[in-house]
């Protein structure tokens, strides 16, 4: 059954984060501010299961958009591989739970494409989801979230709750997680090049070889695509939402020197791991929907460089650092 948006209350959990921040605007811009609720942790702690019945008493969503997890960067995951399991398997169940006690028209799910198997076989298409573990660094996060595909089919089964699942590759753009620690490549990059210039450095040594290839996709992009699967797909799915396109590590950091303005010497210390060599994820179903993700990653870099820079000088937006 597919869903017209207009006039439905949508609920957007994790909206204060990196993917809600993109989203919130589309959604309002589609359907109006009246009709679109965003809540993050401030509002309700939805590893209570008192406080996620709450939310769903007292904003009775008919959509529902779920983007709240518990994220990290490896070092993160490495750290706390408890908590990552833990709180993304509550997070996972007790939503999907309420959802659809509470009747919910339509849910969408989002989970990463590290929970593909570290075996899988660029390009990685959604087949390839159950024939092997995840990386071990961050399997704990990983296994939880995949777990969102299972929820998805048990609670149609079950209850009749009509959800979709959809994979985002490698996000990138304004309002991600700039902090040493916890960063993933991109904005660990524009943060490193943009210190470089603000610190007049004259080379900036990057880790292995820079040969490794991926897949980065623009966050606006993605969100873009939201109000769609909620109005068109009525299957559990999972879609991967990518570009399908491939810029190896050293491309994407003499990019990011680009739009950041750093004109110095890059280095690549070879003695340091490369990680996995290719992932790339296959984008050909998105294109079979009629959809794909356009941002070019020079125009998504600008725009993304372009937030950081402001936000760091002036320490504005939150911005974690």
């Amino acid at each position: 059954m597919s869903v017209d948006l207009s006039n439905k209350r949508i609920l957007v959990t994790g909206a204060s984060g990196f993917l809600g921040r993109h989203l919130m605007p589309v959604l309002w811009k589609r359907c109006g501010q009246g009709t679109v609720l965003g809540v993050s942790t401030r509002d309700y702690n939805l590893l209570e299961p008192s406080q996620v019945t709450r939310m769903f008493e007292e904003l009775r969503p008919e959509v529902l958009i779920h983007l709240a997890a518990y994220s990290g960067g490896i070092g993160a995951n490495r750290e706390f591989p408890a908590d990552f399991y833990y709180r993304n398997t509550l997070l996972t169940c007790l939503v999907f739970d309420q959802a659809a006690k509470f009747k919910v028209e339509k849910m969408l799910y989002p989970m990463g494409g590290c929970s593909y198997p570290a075996t899988a076989r660029s390009p990685i298409d959604e087949g390839q989801m159950w024939e092997g573990f995840p990386q071990p660094e961050s399997a704990p996060y990983s296994a939880a979230k995949r777990m969102g595909i299972i929820a998805s089919d048990a609670y149609r089964r079950q209850y009749g709750l009509n959800s979709v699942v959809i994979i985002p590759g490698n996000m990138y753009g304004e309002y991600d997680n700039f902090h040493p620690r916890d960063s993933h490549v991109v904005p660990a990059m524009i943060r490193r090049f943009f210190e470089a210039v603000q610190s007049k450095q004259e080379r900036v040594v990057m880790w292995g070889t820079g040969a490794p290839v991926r897949d980065f996709v623009y966050a606006g992009d993605v969100a873009e695509t939201i109000p769609w699967f909620l109005e068109n797909i009525d299957e559990t799915g999972p879609v991967n939402v990518s570009t399908g396109t491939t810029t190896s590590i050293r491309e994407l950091a003499e990019a990011v020197a680009a739009a950041v303005g750093f004109a110095g010497a890059m280095e690549w210390d070879a003695t340091k791991p490369d990680g996995q060599k290719v992932k790339i994820f296959d984008a050909s179903r998105l294109r079979s929907l009629g959809l794909c993700c356009p941002t070019p990653l020079s125009a998504g870099l600008a725009r993304t460089v372009a937030w950081f820079a402001a936000n760091y000088l002036t320490g504005g937006d939150g911005i974690r650092l």
